[in-house]
């Protein structure tokens, strides 16, 4: 398997990205990039981008991988909808669209909990308008996932620092949350590789759907 991997700098890729480096089945992976990340490891490729909207030409780059893991994404707190907008509905459709035209058969997509095209609040709009758009793009297969509450393992950290202390704070806190609300960067990681090679019933999975596909439920 061969696979392309946005998002592997932040705490969720870089889940992801162990996973892969660890799982036998995953020849290459193709991390994209606005700067080069520290990887030791054979099968990781990087490719640094500074515009990610503008994909012309991307095709020969994109060929021949089979999935693409989309984890890039941005908080929503103190931003008006329309730069929220840009930078989620935007890019990730523009990614989509390049990556679909190479021939990239299964696209997952790290959607949030409480998603909702319909729904009242801005980041849930924007991020259910562009779940609707990855639907209709033609992709062999389309997985939506709506992690809630994901810990951190294998000594890995946020880039933002109240992120880890709110992450540190709920860590302790895991052994009261209920399960159906808590997944492991590994469980992603490890749900990722297993619709991108079985499928799963569902385009869009909720917690208890990755723990599923991880092997964990």
């Amino acid at each position: 398997m061969k696979v392309i991997l946005f998002g592997g700098s932040g705490m969720v890729g870089q889940g992801v990205l162990h996973e892969c480096v660890l799982d036998a089945r995953v020849e290459e992976v193709l991390m994209v990039v606005r700067k080069n990340v520290a990887v030791e490891s054979a099968k990781v490729k990087q490719v640094v981008r500074e515009d990610f909207y503008e994909w012309a030409g991307s095709e020969a780059m994109f060929a021949g991988y089979d999935a693409c893991f989309f984890c890039l994404g941005m908080s929503a707190l103190g931003m008006s909808e329309a730069a929220y907008r840009h930078g989620t509905y935007e890019l990730t459709v523009a990614a989509g669209e390049a990556l679909q035209e190479a021939g990239v058969k299964t696209f997952v997509y790290v959607s949030g909990a409480g998603t909702n095209a319909s729904g009242s609040a801005m980041w849930a709009r924007v991020k259910g308008e562009t779940e609707n758009a990855l639907l209709q793009m033609g992709f062999e297969e389309t997985f939506l996932f709506r992690p809630g509450f994901i810990q951190p393992l294998h000594g890995i950290r946020s880039r933002t620092g109240w992120y880890n202390l709110l992450y540190t704070v709920l860590g302790w806190l895991r052994p009261l949350i209920p399960r159906r609300y808590v997944l492991t960067t590994e469980e992603v990681g490890k749900a990722m590789l297993s619709v991108a090679e079985h499928g799963y019933a569902k385009h869009v999975m909720e917690v208890v759907d990755i723990q599923e596909a991880a092997g964990v439920a």
